[in-house]
């Protein structure tokens, strides 16, 4: 059976990964599947950085816009869509590239992890999140004791964990993605800059879209009925922007905080990549070399 190639690039925030996307898109007929938690929502454009018609060039771009920024789109529902989309861009004999910041989200659409398929419930995480954790465990034992036992000690003091579990536990019929496919031969594919170069491009990117209307975008979004706690929960940008906007930091505070912030989840973006050892590294500069390593593979 013939395996189907895709192509992966990863990288921290700002390292250049969607220009290189769009290239290696043109360059070898590919189509991009964007993987990052937040660019699926609708509106959230200037604070998520994400890419613009312009700089597609022409290459279809997958997974953007597909959500309202008012409802929680999980790592179930990426799963979903995902995978249709490329099954999609396969039958035109086409290349996925999946490319983004987001790599649980990709671990989970390659098959490298397994995902519970079970929405969230608001109203039962509110009455749970009234409970201790010893209580939640007790109640897990009641209802799932299975898991409860697979349980380690750190998770059974871990309330969001214990929630989590009960959340699923009261799904009589719960399904399980468990989506590894030997279908699938994979090139990884990430770039990595400097650890002073990646500061002065996450200050420059995050001054850009200041002046491009990032405040403005946020008022905009709260105009159309999204609650500073959504915002805020949406994590990043928006939720320093909602606490600007609430007058409980200044402009300047907005930045320096964004500016740590951003910085931060780069670390530790690179800190979940770096236990992947199917991953090839490069400068962003290289991109010649990420070219022919591309051929090379794709003729193999």
């Amino acid at each position: 059976m013939e395996r189907k190639k895709i192509i992966v690039i990863v990288g921290p925030t700002a390292s250049g990964k969607s220009a290189l996307a769009v290239r290696l898109a043109r360059r070898f007929g590919g189509e991009i599947i964007s993987a990052d938690s937040r660019q699926v929502y609708r509106g959230l454009d200037i604070g998520t950085g994400k890419i613009k018609v312009r700089e597609m060039q022409g290459v279809p771009h997958h997974l953007l816009d597909v959500a309202s920024p008012r409802r929680t789109f999980t790592a179930a529902d990426f799963v979903h869509i995902g995978r249709k989309a490329c099954s999609n861009v396969l039958k035109n004999n086409r290349i996925p590239i999946i490319c983004g910041g987001t790599g649980f989200y990709i671990d989970a659409l390659l098959g490298r992890v397994a995902l519970s398929d079970v929405p969230p419930n608001p109203k039962l995480r509110a009455r749970l999140e009234k409970k201790t954790a010893d209580e939640l465990f007790l109640l897990l034992k009641k209802h799932d004791p299975r898991r409860a036992r697979e349980m380690n000690e750190s998770d059974r003091c871990n309330p969001r964990r214990l929630i989590r579990a009960l959340e699923i536990a009261r799904y009589r019929n719960q399904r399980y993605l468990d989506l590894r496919n030997p279908n699938f031969e994979t090139l990884w594919v990430s770039v990595m800059l400097p650890k002073e170069v990646l500061k002065r491009r996450i200050r420059v990117r995050l001054l850009e879209r200041m002046r491009h209307g990032m405040v403005a975008e946020a008022k905009r979004l709260h105009a159309h009925e999204l609650s500073y706690k959504r915002m805020e929960q949406l994590g990043l940008e928006y939720h320093s922007l909602a606490r600007f906007l609430q007058k409980k930091i200044t402009r300047d505070e907005l930045i320096a905080e964004l500016e740590r912030d951003i910085y931060r989840y780069a670390k530790r973006q690179l800190t979940y990549w770096k236990r992947n050892k199917n991953i090839k590294w490069f400068s962003p500069n290289n991109k010649k070399q990420i070219e022919r390593v591309v051929q090379k593979w794709l003729k193999t």
